[in-house]
């Protein structure tokens, strides 16, 4: 039987909410709420025990709550949809602020210990009402009144102090990872020149997270969030082929980005919303893509990708190296105003490869269905949705959701993203931007009432300097943590490629 999605309950939420207290001398959180099992991650091996590096960064706190996305009904009604969005947007919106209020007032929350609450939580708790209100009376308009989202307003506040262990809700959940791309070796992954020595590279992480452990934002990343790659057991598993697989792939090309296309927007989750991601994306394939597109406007914009009838739209988070410069986005929304500081890292290679079922064959993708793999609030969310693969080139059979790789000399970071290979047959986006899609189980089918599709494999080398302090943008209440890590995907295939690709797919030849 297919997996189904594992999420913080409205109970779970709201008892975390309650039990949580605010440490009197350091306005730390008393009771973590964060889960590091997770689904939808490849490679994850429940009983490999994963190295854990020193904490040093217990003083580092941040705002925990619940996912108001999370308590939508599965069908949102279309009349209601963008007033919904707009809600979650300034939700968004509201947490980042009381974030940064959070940051500038340590010293008052050591003086005062109801300070973070009265100045902070209360009135967060406040505006989040008022928000969910809003969606509850819109959705009430057109369909029936979800009810006790309303116990989805509370946060807290929570301490960095985990150091990657499980503390949280749902320790066991399912970690048996869909694996999805069977075919490895179609990834091209260029390995050749990589010219690993293990007696290189000893240093590499040293400077990670130096002085106070909290990065050149005063908000990660810190020294427990890397691991040296060698350290890493193997832990890639991946589903034995059955007869009836589709083994063919279709590899498509749309550069690395070179053109410098950024933007802090997220039309998949925040459309019409400018910054509604509160961090900086890399684009490549459609050129229109910003908060304000539709599929009309994505259908007819310039594309990067070699094969013009590829105008799908592929992003992700940007990489920086923080080593004390910025870009030139220090002082702009998505960058500097949500300490997100650094320079912004132009990838060595980008392969975008879609392949089959290693059980059925593939069906087609429907024009315009959106994709979001990974979760941006995973350190908060706990990382049910996490699933962002780290690793080094010459070490891919080791891979890290919650930890960013520290690579021998000569070996580069790698990061990478199996998306959801499967379709419920009817729908091109859903309320939560997930139940629309889903993973495949461990042995590679769908769940009941969904179809296989294409999967994009998404790889992304970076050449990062050893000792570099490098992270992914992020939230800046998710303190640039490796397993907020994700990607986002709308295809815009024409009819025509579309169909060649399933074809190519499913008949297992290797297409570009």
């Amino acid at each position: 039987m297919g997996r189904t999605r594992k999420r913080s309950t409205l109970a779970n939420r709201a008892i975390a909410a309650s039990a949580a207290l605010i440490l009197g001398g350091g306005g730390l959180l008393a009771v973590n709420v964060y889960a590091s099992a997770g689904e939808g991650w490849s490679g994850w091996d429940q009983n490999q025990e994963q190295p854990q590096l020193r904490n040093t960064s217990g003083q580092m706190s941040t705002i925990d709550c619940p996912e108001v996305a999370n308590g939508l009904p599965d069908a949102v009604p279309d009349q209601a949809r963008g007033e919904v969005d707009l809600e979650l947007a300034r939700i968004d919106n509201r947490i980042t602020d009381a974030y940064q209020r959070l940051a500038q007032s340590r010293e008052q929350m050591r003086q005062d210990p109801q300070f973070a609450d009265n100045v902070i939580l209360g009135p967060l708790r406040d505006e989040r009402l008022a928000s969910i209100q809003r969606i509850v009376t819109a959705i009430d308009r057109s369909a029936e009144r979800p009810e006790g989202m309303e116990a989805l307003a509370p946060c807290t506040l929570r301490s960095d102090d985990d150091g990657g262990q499980d503390q949280g809700q749902d320790q066991n959940q399912d970690q048996n990872q869909d694996q999805g791309d069977q075919n490895q070796g179609d990834q091209g992954q260029d390995q050749g020149d990589q010219g690993q020595d293990p007696g290189q590279g000893q240093g590499q992480g040293q400077g990670q997270g130096q002085g106070q452990g909290q990065g050149q934002a005063g908000n990660g990343p810190v020294a427990d969030d890397f691991v040296d790659i060698r350290s890493v057991e193997p832990n890639v598993r991946l589903p034995r082929r059955q007869n009836g697989a589709s083994t063919g792939s279709f590899l498509t090309d749309c550069g690395r980005n070179e053109n410098g296309k950024f933007n802090p927007d997220n039309v998949i989750v925040a459309p019409g919303v400018s910054n509604g991601a509160h961090h900086m994306h890399d684009y490549v394939g459609n050129q229109a893509n910003d908060a304000f597109a539709d599929n009309r406007s994505l259908a007819r914009g310039r594309t990067t990708c070699r094969n013009q009838g590829d105008r799908s739209t592929y992003y992700w988070p940007v990489l920086r190296v923080q080593n004390g410069e910025n870009d030139n986005d220090a002082n702009a929304d998505g960058g500097g105003k949500d300490q997100n500081v650094g320079k912004i890292q132009t990838p060595d290679q980008v392969t975008l490869n879609f392949v089959g079922s290693p059980v059925s064959k593939v069906t087609a993708m429907p024009r315009f269905l959106r994709i979001i793999t990974g979760d941006a609030k995973a350190f908060t969310n706990g990382d049910a949705n996490a699933n962002a693969s780290w690793s080094c080139t010459g070490f891919e059979d080791r891979q890290l959701k919650d930890k960013y790789p520290l690579c021998p000399q000569g070996s580069k970071v790698v990061r990478s993203f199996r998306f959801q290979s499967c379709w419920d047959g009817q729908n091109v986006d859903s309320a939560n931007h997930r139940t629309h899609v889903a993973f495949a189980d461990d042995d590679g089918r769908c769940p009941q009432g969904f179809r296989a599709i294409p999967q994009l494999v998404q790889r992304i080398v970076y050449d990062v300097a050893p000792q570099a302090n490098f992270a992914v943008d992020s939230f800046p209440e998710q303190l640039h943590k490796p397993v907020t890590d994700h990607g986002d995907f709308i295809n815009v295939f024409d009819s025509g490629l579309m169909n060649r690709m399933v074809d190519c797919i499913n008949t297992g030849r290797r297409c570009a």
